[in-house]
């Protein structure tokens, strides 16, 4: 087995994924600070409970055409929704830049730590093994 198939890593690149895409939501939001009309977006937070949870269930497939699919939702497919902001410009922008350029430090700082916690437990891994790496 693979060492990226194991639950905690998988749900630790999914986290890293979120991130990812979490910062071109925020670098939109910013991009459209002044465009009128704009509201900002952002993802739902991340569940490790539910990325743990459905790391071990498996897939269903249908064999005949009166089967029923099932699925249990795709980890990438993260929830988007609109911000509530409470300042709007006249022009109808909804974007505070400096909010969300402190939400952009942040998904920075949490990104860097799912990337570290990732590359130690790898580490940790290796040496209970025996490989020096």
């Amino acid at each position: 087995m693979s060492l990226a198939k194991l639950p905690i890593f998988t749900a630790l690149a999914d986290k890293m994924r979120w991130h990812q895409t979490r910062q071109g939501l925020l670098a939109e939001n910013v991009a459209n600070a002044d465009t009128p009309g704009y509201r900002g977006r952002d993802l739902t937070p991340f569940s490790f409970d539910t990325q743990l949870r459905t790391a071990g269930t498996m897939q269903t497939a249908t064999t005949r055409p009166g089967h029923i699919a099932a699925s249990a939702g795709g980890a990438s497919g993260f929830g988007e929704s609109r911000l509530n902001n409470f300042e709007i410009t006249p022009a109808g922008n909804g974007v505070t830049l400096e909010d969300e350029m402190m939400k952009v430090t942040s998904n920075q700082l949490d990104y860097q730590a799912a990337t570290s916690l990732y590359t130690k437990s790898i580490k940790i891994i290796r040496t209970a093994l025996g490989r020096q790496a």
